[in-house]
């Protein structure tokens, strides 16, 4: 398998195509640096940019892919927008803080950063012709749309392969953006169907012009989210720590891809956080080596992601998609705001920020719940999560919920027993601090995805297990940022 870990270019006449397509689309690539510290690197040109719509296909939204934006999504900010979920929404002492994904341009979530991150490495090595090549990624929502949008600005075709049932606002937002039609591409069954993915792009990449840009085995992926994810939530933590006085103790997201979770090995580093992996308990594949169906949707699951830094994670927790979809329903209809706002006396304002928060954002608050209680944190304590995307997406959701769980419509008793149930009633079980053999269960459980399935060598599949290996891997953020630097000279 190809990495697209490429430091050099391989392919000159490609790369010289290249340039001349983007010269003549007017496009500037940002370096991963830039990204990582947008207010040091980027200030200069946040005025032009700042007229640039956030929503369009435009090259300055290239300038935007970044935790940094301002709350109108057109500004920049010295520090990345985050949240700080008031002790009445969590039931603990601990400090619990997201970094906000909707703040993104084009798609209201963070993976427009880990498309960027995966193709421009491969435009920089010639290993990707924007006018022949089409761009396929394999997602269950947002790395899709991201790759789209990106894939638009650099005037490419791009192919969404997706499960059918995700939510029809990711279906609406791609049906605006592709070239064709076609280039929607949906399998079977919902966030748990991984595999089903994985075996259309293997038809797919019978297509020589088709490129997969595996977002579960690149490890661009990783290495974007950790270079730049990681400082973010480094400063959002200096920000809320401005006393001195805390201490911050993990951080916490949501299986997925594990590009996400490749921040909390920056934090390690620099602040010793343990790092801590939400998956459904519908599905808990890292928990119990088990399966099933679940709407969390971001983390599709059933398998462990290539790029998943296994034996660097020390908490595995489970959480209900009944509790996402029961706090969603109370966070975002008037029912259930009238609870919040009467019960416990949240401000109008504090309770418009919850439309900052979609499924798997809540699941990732649950989790950082249930460490904090396993742990017995305090008040000078912090845990961090990514908000990966907003409400916004999952209106429709907000519907099916209300019919499935709540015969229709909720009211203020349901928001009360919902919220007692899910959030007040929130228990450390189903989670598993890891031992190096609880570590070793999980990394061997993806011998059968990868080697099997997928056609990885065993040294490659092995190599993994050594965290040198992906301490290497962040030194080709200074390489690709020569290349892109030395890509737009020319």
């Amino acid at each position: 398998m190809s990495f697209g870990l490429e430091r050099e270019i391989v392919d000159h006449a490609i790369y010289e195509k290249a340039v001349a397509h983007l010269k003549g689309r007017g496009v500037r690539l940002p370096t991963i640096s830039e990204l990582a510290d947008p207010p040091r690197y980027l200030k200069s040109m946040a005025a032009d940019v700042a007229a640039v719509d956030p929503d369009i296909a435009d090259p300055g939204n290239l300038f935007r892919v970044h935790w940094y934006n301002a709350p109108d999504r057109k500004g920049l900010s010295d520090v990345p927008a985050y949240m700080v979920v008031p002790p009445e929404l969590t039931g603990v002492d601990a400090k619990i803080v997201v970094a906000l994904g909707n703040r993104f341009p084009m798609i209201n979530a963070h993976k427009v950063l880990a498309a960027y991150g995966c193709l421009v490495p491969r435009l920089m090595s010639g290993k990707f012709d924007p006018e022949n090549n089409r761009a396929v990624w394999p997602s269950t929502g947002n790395y899709c749309r991201g790759g789209v949008a990106i894939s638009r600005i650099l005037g490419c075709r791009s192919v969404a392969v997706l499960p059918e049932g995700m939510s029809a606002e990711r279906f609406n937002w791609l049906e605006n953006w592709v070239t064709d039609p076609s280039d929607i591409v949906r399998t079977y069954g919902t966030e748990s169907n991984v595999k089903e993915i994985y075996d259309a792009c293997h038809e797919l990449a019978k297509d020589p012009a088709n490129v997969i840009l595996n977002q579960f085995s690149e490890f661009s992926n990783y290495i974007i989210h950790r270079a730049v994810t990681g400082p973010a939530l480094q400063r959002i933590f200096e920000d809320v720590n401005a006393g001195g006085n805390l201490t911050a103790r993990a951080y916490v997201s949501a299986s997925g891809s594990a590009g996400t979770l490749a921040a909390g090995d920056h934090l390690k580093a620099v602040l010793g956080t343990d790092t801590c992996v939400v998956e459904a308990l519908e599905c808990p594949t890292l928990l119990y080596n088990g399966f099933g169906e679940h709407n969390i949707q971001g983390i599709g699951d059933k398998h462990v992601p290539f790029i998943h830094n296994v034996m660097g994670t020390d908490y595995v927790i489970g959480v209900s998609d009944h509790a996402t979809d029961g706090l969603n329903v109370v966070y975002n209809t008037t029912a259930g705001r009238s609870y919040l706002s009467s019960r416990l006396g949240l401000g109008q304002e504090t309770i418009s920020s919850l439309g900052n928060l979609g499924l798997s954002s809540l699941a990732n608050i649950l989790g950082a719940i249930k460490y904090a209680k396993y742990n017995k944190l305090g008040p000078d304590d912090v845990v961090l999560s990514v908000a990966t995307d907003g409400a916004a997406l999952y209106e429709t959701e907000l519907g099916l919920a209300e019919k499935k769980y709540f015969n229709g419509a909720v009211d203020d008793v349901a928001a009360a027993e919902t919220f007692g149930r899910y959030l007040l009633g929130c228990t450390t079980d189903n989670m598993i601090e890891l031992d190096r053999p609880g570590k070793e269960r999980i990394f061997n459980l993806g011998y059968y995805t990868w080697v099997e399935q997928q056609g990885v060598s065993v040294e490659d599949f092995v190599a993994r297990r050594d965290q040198a290996f992906w301490d290497d891997l962040m030194n080709l953020v200074p390489a690709w940022d020569g290349m892109i630097t030395d890509f737009n000279a020319a």
